[in-house]
């Protein structure tokens, strides 16, 4: 997982926008509507993040279709203080 957060967040574009989602979902679950809403982003945008998120074990989509929020791995917070030095390093 540290590996997977380090090229999420330093080595491909769009780091920055799956680091504030990972910010936004760590206060609270939320869709990608308003995830796209805080962050000021494109819809489809956040959709792209959630998506590789997703695809690393970062993120999880809850049971709903309609409205589907997305929460925090129990893995990510396994790694939440590699996540959080990675953060020091690109801030």
């Amino acid at each position: 997982m540290d590996k997977a957060l380090w090229y999420l967040l330093t080595a491909t574009r769009g780091g920055e926008n799956r680091a504030r989602l990972i910010r936004e979902l760590s206060e609270r679950p939320r869709n990608a509507n308003q995830l796209a809403d805080a962050l000021d982003v494109r819809y489809k945008t956040v959709r792209h993040h959630l998506d590789m998120l997703e695809d690393h074990g970062v993120v999880e989509p809850g049971d709903n279709e309609y409205g589907k929020l997305y929460f925090l791995t129990d893995q990510f917070e396994q790694h939440r203080e590699a996540f959080e030095e990675i953060m020091e390093h690109i801030e």
